[in-house]
């Protein structure tokens, strides 16, 4: 089975709905784990890491909730298929690097993957749509602990489990929530929110994690330290925070709203919706970016005939690894800008115009 044949269908992936999904896109919960009788993969020579990547993943197809799960060494991956899973966050970036030694289990409802031999031996991660942190948490936990039963965890009585960096160190928890801040950005408060987040201990980052770009207004909040702290605390604490964040950001898009506002909202929304329906070409990056101006649109009734999630499609599909994996040709960089500029077309007119800005229920799309 090819991964196109194996992945969720992008218009099906992007209807996923979850709990305070307009500014929460997503949540995730990720536990980095090694064997008590290995060395670090980047220590590891190959012979020694095919045995882990061999051993690890007897125990994860012996999990119930990794029933017909897709299951393959790196290598077997083409690079846009490795694009492809990175843009659905399912592997990291590091992880695309990867090769001969290291593998990636994904269960059928894409919502668990299973890294082997990254920067571990093992980063096992649930990804849930919405506002879902603790779900995701104890979602993950309880893939844990199934693990631990089958392969024995490299674990020091005062520091807890052993990782390769330091940092993660501990629990070797990472929580996470992915969020949709178009209103502060607008309203010139996103750097002061960062700056305040950063404050109480933890990191906000770009789309795909640390060191990259927070593309489309969409940034990463998560926990820094992993040592020192119980799992409910750091849980707890992000919920908190996150939830402090969708009120400031509710309020940006109030103020958007008002009179002095309006004006602001609908340049921006309405130059995202001219570019979009109007381009031949286009890359990612400017595409990224004003796909969140016309998500914001949608969010505010700008455009009575908008689903949220065709926009959710639109950020998936127009990447570079899904354009390629769509296509099954080998496309370069001015025909992949050609083909998402097609398809932004074709999506962006339908929409029409955008109308003045009215907030719609929160029930609805």
């Amino acid at each position: 089975m090819t991964l196109s044949e194996f992945l969720i269908p992008p218009a099906e992936y992007a209807a996923r709905r979850g709990p305070e999904d307009v500014i929460v896109l997503s949540s995730r919960a990720r536990l980095a784990r090694n064997l008590c009788d290995s060395s670090f993969p980047a220590w590891a020579k190959k012979p020694e890491r095919l045995r882990i990547l061999k051993r690890i993943s007897d125990a994860v197809l012996s999990l119930p909730p990794m029933k017909s799960c897709l299951l393959e060494s790196m290598d077997r991956f083409s690079s846009n298929d490795k694009l492809a899973l990175m843009e659905r966050h399912l592997i990291s970036r590091e992880h695309t690097a990867r090769g001969v030694g290291s593998g990636l289990a994904i269960n059928k409802e894409e919502n668990i993957s299973v890294m082997i031999n990254e920067e571990d031996h093992l980063r096992m991660q649930a990804i849930l749509p919405g506002f879902q942190i603790r779900k995701a948490w104890e979602r993950v936990d309880q893939l844990d602990s199934e693990l631990e039963k089958k392969i024995p965890y490299a674990f020091h009585p005062d520091y807890g489990y052993l990782t390769a960096c330091p940092t993660n160190l501990g629990t070797g928890i990472r929580v996470s929530a992915m969020l949709h801040l178009p209103g502060l950005a607008l309203t010139d408060q996103i750097n002061q929110i960062v700056g305040a987040v950063n404050k109480l201990g933890l990191a906000v980052r770009g789309i795909y994690g640390e060191g990259s770009e927070a593309l489309g207004n969409l940034f990463q909040a998560s926990n820094q330290m992993t040592l020192g702290e119980t799992e409910e605390n750091i849980v707890s604490r992000l919920e908190k925070v996150i939830r402090q964040v969708v009120r400031n950001e509710e309020n940006a898009r109030q103020t958007l709203m008002e009179e002095k506002g309006q004006i602001t909202l609908l340049n921006h929304v309405g130059r995202a919706w001219g570019i979009l329906s109007n381009s031949y070409i286009i890359e990612t990056r400017e595409t990224l970016n004003l796909l969140s101006f016309i998500r914001l649109g949608i969010d505010l009734g700008m455009f009575p005939k908008g689903k949220r999630s065709d926009l959710e499609e639109l950020f998936l599909i127009t990447q570079r690894g899904h354009l390629q994996l769509d296509s099954k040709t080998k496309l370069d960089a001015t025909e992949r800008d050609k083909a998402r500029a097609n398809i932004l077309r074709k999506k962006i007119l339908k929409l029409k115009a955008p109308q003045k800005a009215k907030l719609k229920d929160k029930e609805e799309n």
